[in-house]
C-alpha cells in the first residue's frame, strides 16, 4: 500500500465523481478551499481501523472548522467485505453516541461494493455510494446544517443522484470511475 497514491486516488475520485457529477452539491467549496483531509488508514484489522477513525474524529474535533471542515478516512487494506464494513460503520455510529458526539458528527459511508438495502448488487443506483476504497466520511453536523439551509429541496438529492447514475448507464459510470482512478501528475 502506498498511502500517497491512495490519498491521490481518493482525492481524484472526489473531484471527478463526487464533485464532477454533482453527487454532493456541498463538496466543491471545502475541497477547493483545502478544508478536506484525506487520511489513509494502514490498519487491516478492526481494532486498528477503529482506533484510526477515532483518532481522526479527535483531530477533527480539535481543529477549527476554518482550518478543517471534514475528513475522509480511506481503508485500503481492510473491510473488503461490505458486510464487515457495515459492521464497522455500526460500531462507529454507536461510538459517536457513547462519546456524546451524536449531533456533532455523522459518518457518511462509501465502499467499492456498496449495495443499498432493497436493491440488487448490479443496480446502478448503488454507484452513488461506491468508491475506490472503503471510506468513512466524517462530517461536522454544523457544516452540513449550514450547507443545507441555502439549498433548495435537499431531500431530493438522493433521487437526483440515482437518476444521474441511470442516465449515465453502466458504461458511462465505468468510464468516470476509470478516469477518476487514474491519478494525474
Amino acid at each position: 500500500m502506498n498511502p500517497v497514491q491512495v490519498e491521490q486516488e481518493v482525492r481524484r475520485w472526489i473531484e471527478v465523481f463526487v464533485v464532477g457529477e454533482g453527487l454532493c452539491p456541498f463538496a466543491a467549496r471545502p475541497l477547493q478551499q483545502g478544508l478536506v483531509r484525506i487520511s489513509v488508514c494502514a490498519a487491516n484489522d478492526d481494532d486498528g481501523i477503529y482506533r484510526h477513525v477515532l483518532g481522526e474524529l479527535d483531530h477533527l474535533l480539535n481543529t477549527p472548522v476554518g482550518k478543517l471542515e471534514t475528513t475522509v478516512v480511506a481503508v485500503p487494506q481492510g473491510l473488503a467485505s461490505f458486510d464487515d464494513y457495515l459492521d464497522m460503520l455500526a460500531v462507529l455510529q454507536d461510538s459517536l453516541e457513547q462519546l456524546g458526539l451524536e449531533g456533532v458528527f455523522q459518518v457518511a459511508s462509501f465502499h467499492p461494493r456498496y449495495v443499498f438495502e432493497g436493491t440488487a448488487d448490479d443496480d446502478l443506483t448503488n454507484y452513488t455510494n461506491r468508491s475506490p476504497y472503503p471510506l468513512f466520511h466524517l462530517l461536522r453536523e454544523e457544516s452540513l446544517s449550514a450547507a443545507l439551509q441555502g439549498y433548495p429541496e435537499p431531500e431530493k438529492i438522493p433521487q437526483r443522484n440515482q437518476s444521474r447514475m441511470r442516465e449515465l448507464g453502466l458504461e458511462g459510470v465505468m468510464q468516470i470511475f476509470i478516469s477518476a482512478s487514474s491519478v494525474q501528475d
